[in-house]
């Protein structure tokens, strides 16, 4: 293993349309997939969307679309490697909290995986991620 797919890169794969979806997929494409990981946090990210978008839901289709999402979401993660937020990433976590690291509290559990395994972060969000010490970072998007 040596890639983690940020929630942001996910959510392009799974929607499959786009330029930038294009851009993603050539590059996933010339290594062999168990070079990717997914975070436990990922999916609680994706999880929480479904949730919010079916919770608001107004009528049976939009109540069923949500529930499509959810489904995919579920499939799609079980279909991959998925990280956990472990004892290690934890540690590191505390630790980066300590240091007063500002960031998103899902985004700083994302790349303590990444930094307790020693991989490299796929994400379009170089803005917030920089502010976290050691962590590589890649946007496969441009």
């Amino acid at each position: 293993m040596k890639y983690l797919l940020d929630t942001d890169h996910i959510s392009l794969l799974q929607r499959r349309s786009g330029s930038v979806y294009s851009t993603l997929l050539l590059r996933i494409s010339q290594y062999p997939l168990t070079d990717f990981a997914l975070s436990v946090v990922s999916f609680h990210e994706q999880v929480i969307g479904a949730h919010d978008f079916i919770n608001r839901a107004e009528g049976n289709e939009n109540l069923r679309r949500g529930y499509v999402m959810l489904g995919q979401v579920l499939e799609g993660f079980s279909d991959a490697t998925v990280l956990p937020f472990d004892e290690t990433a934890i540690a590191l976590f505390d630790e980066l909290r300590a240091e007063r690291v500002r960031i998103s509290t899902m985004d700083l559990r994302i790349a303590t995986i990444a930094l307790s395994r020693g991989l490299v972060l796929l994400t379009r969000n170089a803005k917030d991620f920089r502010k976290v010490p050691n962590l590589e970072i890649q946007d496969w998007t441009i």
